[in-house]
């Protein structure tokens, strides 16, 4: 929508006063909006420690320390040593997050006092007068008193795709952000009252939702839950009312055979290897928006990127400029330093333009038209004068060469050599129509070609390479021509002749093929970018877009992940889960290494946890159906779940993964955790059966305890040395550290007597030895059986 008789935007108010902004603060008319990045402190706390499983360890907690010595009660501190890790471990995260965000913060620009000052979001209160262009995102509800050419992009409220443009006393409405032209509007509701203040604070905020890994353990636990029901009721009739034992060891051994039921670390080891992801990728100046991303990147399988600020840097370089026809280039230059100075919010190519050809004296912009990436060119009409007399007035139009001109146009031949080249082109053309008419291009005459350079990112290339090592396909998606488009792509490695997306099937099928054979697409609009990203998704693909102009933020919205430079407009930072505030493309590799060291690291967790839960079930359910003492004491679990699992499992979720993430955790983890706790606890119950006909006399559930202690400790260590592979050296002296703190409770005296652990005789040690040999020989063929049966 063209603008007349308003050289840039013209203040028609001063805004508020420095009175009238503090008066309003003091009733509470501010943009308190809750911040996007991070939870409370209070909430933090909450979530760790009121949880199912810590509801049901605290109760059993509670009766143990009634009931038995303090050793039976250490699997309670162990729970409030794990809670504190998760506390702290959480509140890290949220100070990286929330120095960051401050770094990433849009800051809107407001009239005050005459003045346009910055101040952040938090900081506008009713009736604020709020200055806004090309990019920027419409923090509050209001009401539109300028308007210079603008058009506001909707679709993220409403869904409608077209622009709608805006004049004096047209609503916005917060969420939606300016594709073109500029202005300023009156806030009119602030705060929770704002449009999209809802939906914000409810998407936007600090969350561990949408991730496969989050809900495949949400799964789990519910299995859990149910089993761990019909085996503790009967262990609890079995211990209690069948067997003739002391009340208090009935209940000892009862609580022993629930508790390492729960997978009571699983959760807390996921949240802290998500929230110490989000610090290491803090010192990379790579901002998480929502942390499921960390995950979500490293299942990406495809990369569609912008060519601008991405591929790129954002600045330009006007290099070349070519008259056509014998146009005068005197002239042409002052020309296009009028048009410069006819944009108020310049792009990127129009700000190379500016530097290159000063304003000249004695043009005056009677109407302007703003550039959008839909159109893909820009235009104003001036009166020219040199001072003495006027020079009469002149209507012209820069932008795409191919979209301004006709197909036949010898002007086009030369555009497509400088593209070959990777160049970028503009043409300046003179209308022969106003720039209010629906076609203003039409019959427009091509008078000047503009060169413009774009500066290479230095890591572009690094990066295209490692995910193309990782099997991670790059689609090079533009808004520039497809040939300069194809250069550039060329340049960095990335095969494949460019496509024009004018010539896009328009349904997602056929788009979808296009998209299959194609590496490189130039000329597409936004809408196409966003339909892109649903093609893909349409075959399964999980797709990762990343950007800097507001040209992106339809795809970036829709896409499983957008990443957005710090560079870039606010509408993209808003919308995308991840922003690289350093502008530098090559911390996405950080990022998906972060994602996969996440993903990789808590299967091989989880698997350890359930195996744990496995053998305890099942050896609940046979201490009720042969009616025996259970084997263990709360103190003899917690001492081999501490070794076994807990002190491993904390260093192997946070270890270097670099392993590909693979869908189905929760298939991938009970298919090996369910023949492992099989196995592990028929084996300890068979030692345990062998020792009650071995052992008869005072003191021989102590030693038949010992003897299955032995077993379950030597297969659970097998299931760990599994679990541990590859190995890397200090993997091997994870493993044996843990195997030498076992043999120090056997051999000091102290420990024997802390933990209730003494081998009686030789033969039933060595047996329970043999047991532990044969578990550990299943345990290999059945972890290999499962890997042939059941490939990823």
């Amino acid at each position: 929508m063209p603008h007349t008789d308003v050289p840039a935007l013209a203040p028609t108010a001063s805004g508020l006063t420095a009175a009238e902004v503090a008066d309003r603060v003091a009733r509470g008319q501010v943009n308190d909006v809750p911040a996007r990045s991070s939870r409370s402190v209070g909430e933090i706390v909450r979530a760790n420690v009121f949880t199912r499983f810590n509801a049901i360890i605290g109760v059993l907690w509670l009766v143990m320390l009634a009931v038995a010595p303090i050793q039976d009660s250490l699997f309670g501190f162990v729970i409030l040593a794990n809670t504190g890790i998760g506390i702290v471990q959480e509140w890290r995260a949220k100070q990286t997050l929330d120095s960051l965000a401050v770094v990433g913060e849009a800051r809107p620009t407001v009239r005050r006092d005459g003045t346009a000052v910055q101040v952040s979001t938090s900081e506008l209160v009713l009736d604020d007068l709020i200055v806004i262009g090309p990019g920027d995102k419409i923090a509050v509800d209001g009401t539109c008193v300028e308007a210079d050419g603008l058009e506001i992009d909707e679709s993220l409220l409403t869904g409608e795709a077209d622009p709608v443009v805006k004049r004096a006393g047209d609503r916005v409405m917060s969420g939606s952000f300016v594709v073109a032209g500029g202005g300023a509007f009156r806030a009119t509701k602030v705060g929770r009252e704002a449009y999209a203040a809802q939906l914000a604070e409810e998407a936007s905020r600090f969350t561990l939702v949408h991730s496969e890994l989050r809900s495949g353990i949400s799964t789990i636990l519910k299995y859990v839950t149910w089993m761990m029901v019909p085996a503790a009721i009967g262990l609890v009739v079995t211990q209690l009312f069948v067997k003739n034992n002391g009340f208090r060891d009935s209940i000892a051994r009862t609580i022993g055979g629930i508790v390492p039921m729960v997978p009571e670390g699983l959760v807390l080891l996921t949240s802290v290897a998500f929230a110490i992801g989000v610090v290491r990728l803090g010192r990379k100046q790579c901002l998480v928006q929502e942390l499921p991303a960390i995950e979500g990147l490293a299942r990406v399988d495809t990369v569609c990127l912008d060519k601008t600020g991405t591929l790129t840097e954002g600045g330009m370089d006007v290099t070349g400029l070519h008259a056509l026809d014998g146009a005068d280039e005197g002239y042409v230059r002052q020309v296009l330093g009028a048009l410069g100075e006819s944009d108020p919010r310049p792009n990127a190519s129009l700000q190379a333009v500016i530097d290159a050809f000063p304003h000249a004296d004695g043009w005056r912009c009677t109407e302007s038209l703003p550039f959008s990436s839909a159109r893909k060119y820009s235009g104003a009409a001036f009166n020219e004068s040199d001072g003495e007399s006027d020079g009469g007035s002149s209507t012209w139009l820069l932008g795409a060469p191919d979209v301004l001109l006709d197909d036949d146009d010898p002007a086009l031949g030369e555009t497509e050599r400088l593209n070959e080249q990777g160049l970028r082109v503009l043409l300046l053309a003179r209308a022969a129509r106003d720039l209010g008419d629906p076609e203003p291009a039409r019959g427009a005459r091509p008078v000047a070609l503009v060169v413009l350079e774009q500066r290479l990112r230095p890591d572009a290339g690094d990066t295209l390479r490692y995910f193309a090592e990782q099997n991670v396909q790059a689609k090079v998606v533009s808004g520039d021509n497809a040939v300069s488009v194809g250069a550039v792509a060329a340049k960095l490695g990335l095969e494949g002749a460019a496509v024009d997306a004018r010539g896009l099937p328009a349904d997602q099928d056929g788009m979808g093929r296009a998209l299959d054979e194609g590496t490189v697409f130039g000329r597409v609009t936004p809408q196409q970018k966003r339909d892109m990203v649903g093609a893909l998704q349409s075959r399964g693909r999980t797709v990762a877009m990343t950007g800097d102009g507001v040209n992106d933020v339809l795809a970036l919205k829709d896409a499983d992940i957008g990443v957005a430079m710090g560079s870039g407009s606010e509408a993209t930072r808003a919308v995308a889960q991840i922003v690289l505030l350093d502008n530098s493309f090559a911390t996405l590799p950080s990022v998906v290494a972060e994602g996969r060291r996440v993903i990789g690291n808590i299967t091989r967790v989880a698997t350890l946890f359930l195996v744990k839960t496995v053998y305890s079930v099942l050896l609940a359910l046979l201490v009720v159906c042969w009616q025996v003492e259970y084997p263990f004491l709360p103190r003899h679990l917690t001492m081999l779940s501490t070794l076994t699992i807990g002190i491993p499992a904390f260093f192997l979720a946070l270890a270097p993964n670099t392993e590909r993430a693979r869908p189905h955790f929760v298939r991938r983890v009970m298919r090996y955790s369910v023949p492992g706790g099989v196995i592990a606890g028929v084996a300890t119950f068979v030692t345990y059966l062998l020792a009650r006909h071995h052992y008869t006399g005072d003191g021989s559930l102590e030693a038949e305890t010992s003897a299955a202690t032995l077993t379950l400790f030597l297969a659970s260590m097998w299931v760990l040395a599994i679990i541990a592979r590859p190995y890397t050296w200090w993997r091997v002296l994870l493993v044996a550290s843990m195997g030498v703190a076992f043999l120090l409770v056997l051999a000091v005296p102290s420990l024997q007597h802390f933990f209730a652990l003494k081998l009686v005789g030789l033969t039933m040690p060595w047996i329970a030895v043999g047991v532990a040999a044969v578990a550990a020989i299943a345990l290999e063929f059945s972890w290999r059986w499962v890997d042939r049966r059941f490939p990823d």
